[in-house]
């Protein structure tokens, strides 16, 4: 889709609710969706299969887009009632494709236009659009609603980009994984910061610029304790310490060791390992497992540790194994690479040209070829953040096939594609994680 809205220079309410139909996978597959781009940046490229669907298909430039337009096609071309017409849009959608009505509908539609003096080859790729893209497609109504909506979320990206982005963390859902909206919202000029027990709360949320993650991004953590840790600071006021917020929530050993890890304590300006020395000792004298509050307070007892001085690799290790995710830029991960290389900004520079890339992978989608292979396409994040998207065709998919998650060394060719470039791949390596120091430990 991010393709799509580039190389249709996607400006206006209408253009956006044609893209919402051409999108879904029948037009694409049928090669009707290329087609479109092409009229639709050129008119004078329109060509009508036939001069009824001009009359038909005037305003799509000659291309069927919207569920209505099969049965206007099925209708003034094959000859259909409009009852039949739309019980013809019906049998080809999936469900309906198994029995007898959709085979006697094509029967129907042929016999029609070989009435009509139709050449067979004619008739046969007007058959083909129609049956590639009607069980897929959108009805008129359906795309200029779902547009709608997809307009006011472009609206609330483009002027309130971190409240936006706060909301799609929040929701739990969309394509993309949490960590790219997390990436995302960096981009947007918000500042997120770790989980802490005296700013965060269950959900992600926000202070001016400043977006605390919400502890429910926590896995191993207790619902009720992810819950009781913001009732209890905002009725009795912030936690002064590690002993103080022991004492006030009745945590346990495992929990708060999990809290220590993610950074959540930070605001003592403690090491985390410091952290980890004194909250199991403050364990071990507290055997209650519910919050106590004595009538006279003890005095603290006082211990010399070691000095304890935490990494940073350690850090990002304990990000991503308690949260799922690097909580700052991916590459900050991965091993020193000497690898020469371009930044996905730079690509127009380089059309036609093969190039040397390091992205970090976000996801792809692997189709099946006309020869029974397969090929893929892929989305990947250079070290700026920025999108790379590349083109795996069979022969290096099969040679080069995708590792999962993580880094990769990418050499291919720039080419682009109605103004939009990408990469056509001719080699992929996955490239290594730096390693835990376990420093301290």
């Amino acid at each position: 889709m991010r393709q799509l809205l580039n190389k249709l220079r996607c400006n206006t309410y209408e253009t956006l609710v044609v893209a919402s139909s051409i999108i879904r996978p029948g037009v694409a597959e049928s090669g009707m969706m290329r087609e479109y781009i092409t009229r639709f940046l050129d008119p004078a490229k329109t060509v009508y299969l036939h001069p009824i669907m001009e009359q038909v298909l005037g305003e799509t430039f000659g291309v069927m887009v919207f569920q209505e337009d099969v049965m206007k096609v099925g209708h003034l071309f094959g000859g259909l009632t409009l009852a039949e017409a739309d019980t013809l849009r019906r049998a080809m959608s999936g469900k309906y494709r198994s029995n007898n009505r959709f085979n006697s509908m094509k029967d129907q539609f042929f016999q029609n236009c070989t009435q009509k003096e139709y050449p067979l080859e004619l008739t046969a790729e007007v058959w083909r659009q129609m049956e590639s893209f009607a069980g897929y497609s959108f009805c008129k109504a359906h795309s200029a609603s779902f547009a709608v909506e997809s307009f006011q979320d472009l609206y609330l990206k483009t002027y309130y980009p971190i409240e936006f982005m706060v909301g799609v963390i929040n929701n739990f859902g969309g394509f993309y994984s949490t960590e790219l909206y997390f990436i995302e919202l960096r981009k947007a000029g918000g500042i997120p910061h770790l989980p802490c027990v005296n700013k965060s709360y269950y959900n992600t949320t926000i202070e001016g610029k400043d977006v605390h993650t919400g502890f429910v991004h926590i896995y191993s953590l207790e619902t009720k304790m992810m819950q009781l840790i913001p009732e209890e600071r905002l009725r009795n006021g912030a936690y002064t310490d590690m002993a103080d917020f022991i004492k006030r929530t009745g945590i346990q050993p495992e929990q708060v060791n999990i809290l220590i890890s993610v950074g959540a304590f930070r605001f003592t300006g403690k090491s985390k390992k410091q952290l980890l020395w004194e909250a199991n000792f403050l364990q071990k004298h507290r055997k209650a497992l519910i919050p106590a509050y004595p009538l006279f307070e003890e005095k603290p007892v006082e211990y010399t540790l070691p000095e304890l001085v935490d990494n940073p690799i350690d850090d990002m290790y304990d990000e991503f194994e308690i949260l799922g995710f690097r909580f700052g830029n991916p590459f900050d991960m991965m091993e020193e690479q000497k690898i020469t290389r371009v930044l996905g900004a730079e690509l127009p520079n380089y059309l036609g040209k093969l190039v040397s890339m390091v992205l970090y992978f976000i996801d792809y989608k692997v189709v099946p070829t006309v020869k029974d292979s397969y090929m893929a396409f892929c989305a990947f994040l250079d070290e700026k953040m920025d999108w790379v998207d590349t083109v795996h065709f069979p022969p290096v998919f099969s040679k080069y096939p995708l590792k999962g998650k993580g880094f990769y060394h990418v050499r291919g060719k720039v080419v682009q594609d109605f103004g939009f470039h990408s990469v056509e791949v001719t080699f992929l390596e996955k490239l290594g994680y730096k390693e835990r120091t376990y420093a301290n430990l």
